[in-house]
């Protein structure tokens, strides 16, 4: 008998495989229109809603030898989940285009949307996949928008920190840009071509770098936290937090400097996905958050630094460099 995952996406056809997908993803649906329409219809207390969308491109975001179909779905999720979360609202839906080679196995497409369930689940209960598009490409694609609300605060920017601030940082540093090296150094074969992971050749804290890389669980629910301890700027870090840093006392007109101690992956180390936040001098942080700098005048002074030294050459990762864009 034929595995009905093993069928693959030219074989079934655009109805058919709609049909498996929404199956996997269930009744998670919260809209008031979900899937199945021209379009969805959301209801969006306080009247205003935030919008952010991703893409994941096979060859410049990921090497199929290295993440399953469950990894990139839910790292897919959690990376615009994320972008929600920094400006301090509450994810309540994804929108989802998938372009998928004519070879792609119905499998691999059921194990994606189940990872995108499952972050959903996971990282913002209450939010769900509630529509998208399929369509056919030589490059596997995979675009997401995300949905959040406010709940009736303002947003919280990246501009609004101030002078005698307490810089914090939710979730991880550095681990992802571990786990990267980590299969750029160790799982290619000797033309440079990406081959499986050997999870049995891995250490406990290689195989929590590799996680954190391929399957990300960045801190959503404590954006809204955040807003609401009255957080004065915040972002999501996926660039590194020295550059990520950068952008925020650009975009504040301050200056920054963070502690002395940190490693070069917590500085530089992109895709990790914590959140920086600015809060008053007076607010006692939230848990969860950890204090890395102080917010200063600009004045003259450079936008980053650490434990008052300036900062120099590469400051935290581009796509356009820091990964091989060949097709792998």
């Amino acid at each position: 008998m034929t595995d009905p995952r093993a069928q693959t996406v030219g074989d079934l056809g655009e109805r058919a495989l709609l049909a498996r997908i929404l199956a996997v993803l269930g009744d998670a649906s919260r809209a008031e229109v979900g899937p199945g329409d021209d379009a969805a219809v959301l209801s969006a207390p306080g009247g205003r809603i935030v919008v952010t969308t991703d893409t994941l491109v096979h060859g410049p975001d990921f090497r199929l030898a290295w993440s399953g179909g469950f990894d990139l779905g839910f790292k897919s999720a959690a990376v615009n989940l994320a972008d929600v979360a920094a400006m301090g609202a509450r994810p309540t839906a994804l929108f989802v285009a998938l372009a998928l080679p004519d070879e792609t196995t119905v499998g691999f497409v059921e194990d994606l949307a189940r990872g995108l369930r499952e972050a959903c689940a996971d990282l913002a209960p209450g939010c769900a996949v509630e529509g998208g598009d399929l369509t056919a490409s030589d490059t596997l694609t995979i675009a997401v928008t995300a949905i959040g609300v406010l709940d009736g605060r303002p947003p919280v920017l990246r501009s609004g920190a101030r002078p005698a601030d307490v810089v914090a940082v939710a979730g991880e540093l550095g681990a992802a840009a571990r786990g990267l090296a980590l299969l750029f150094d160790r799982f290619r074969d000797a033309e440079g071509r990406p081959v499986p992971v050997d999870a049995g050749a891995l250490t406990a804290a290689e195989r929590d770098n590799l996680a954190a890389q391929l399957r990300p669980r960045p801190p959503i629910a404590l954006g809204p936290v955040a807003a609401g301890a009255g957080a004065t700027a915040m972002m999501d870090v996926s660039d590194g937090l020295l550059l990520d840093a950068t952008r925020l006392a650009d975009a504040s007109r301050v200056s920054i400097d963070l502690d002395a101690g940190m490693d070069a992956d917590d500085l530089r180390g992109g895709e990790g996905h914590a959140l920086l936040v600015c809060f008053p001098p007076e607010v006692r942080l939230p848990a969860g958050f950890r204090a890395v700098g102080r917010v200063a005048p600009r004045e003259g002074a450079p936008a980053v630094t650490v434990g008052g030294a300036p900062v120099t050459g590469h400051l935290g990762w581009d796509p356009h460099r820091d990964w091989d864009a060949g097709r792998g």
